[in-house]
């Protein structure tokens, strides 16, 4: 595809890639803060930012008028996507958070199994054998851990279940056929969570506000919105590991 604004075009269209830049360059910084907002504090926002801008200039140099897409759209479409890929290969939580949330999700799968039903906070906490003061405060703590939680099961050798219902996955038939069979299961999975922690997904994920906007929607503590948060994706990785391969070759 030829770039709508190449730079050998000379200097009126090198001026004019510096003004769209400049232009859209508030939608990076916005795109960028709702990631951050996403992630534990030591990823530095500043970065993202850098990231994204990377991602803008590819969307205008490759910004094609012709296919009837706003460059707006486009743009948003490269800078979260720039900013996601700088983030996939990070690990920033350290193994003892990754071990309580596998405690968690064994905790969460194993009274489940005892119970013949979704189990509730107390529920959960008695299984782990710890206070319930305790347990939130592990969803506290492993709140870093999160972000990937659904999108890779890396150190257990797993595969990366978002990318089968993600808008850019080759559109292969074969993935196709998965990504609707994980949509199906993410769905049936979602219908068993208590409905807080429904309404915190959706909010999250599907409306992409913020923890502190969906605190004040849903009128609690944003610290108690995040453990609801952690404790709802917990129970869908476990819902998940019963009936999706895991494992790699599976």
């Amino acid at each position: 595809m030829t770039p709508a604004y190449p730079i050998a075009l000379g200097a009126a269209a090198a001026e004019e890639r510096e003004r769209l830049i400049l232009e859209h360059l508030s939608q990076v910084r916005l795109i960028a803060r709702r990631i951050h907002d996403r992630l534990p504090g030591s990823v530095n926002l500043d970065d993202l930012i850098s990231t994204g801008i990377v991602g803008l200039i590819s969307a205008i140099d490759h910004f094609d008028p012709s296919l009837g897409v706003k460059l707006k759209t486009y743009a948003e479409y490269k800078i979260r996507g720039a900013i996601l890929d700088s983030l996939r290969g990070l690990d920033w939580a350290p193994r003892q958070k990754r071990k309580k949330a596998k405690q968690i999700e064994s905790a969460i799968a194993a009274a489940e199994q005892r119970l013949k039903r979704t189990p509730e906070e107390n529920e959960i906490a008695e299984q782990l054998n710890v206070s319930m003061e305790e347990f939130h405060a592990w969803l506290v703590e492993i709140r870093g851990v999160d972000l990937g939680s659904l999108e890779s099961s890396t150190e257990d050798g797993g595969r990366d279940l978002l990318k089968f219902i993600s808008d850019d996955e080759e559109k292969w038939p074969s993935r196709i056929v998965e990504r609707l069979a994980l949509e199906d299961l993410l769905t049936k999975a979602i219908e068993h969570i208590p409905g807080i922690e429904r309404t915190v997904l959706s909010l999250y994920y599907r409306e992409e506000l913020t923890l502190r906007e969906i605190a004040k929607i849903i009128h609690l503590h944003e610290s108690r919105v995040s453990q609801l948060k952690t404790q709802a994706i917990l129970r869908l990785r476990s819902s998940l590991k019963k009936c999706w391969p895991m494992e790699r070759g599976a």
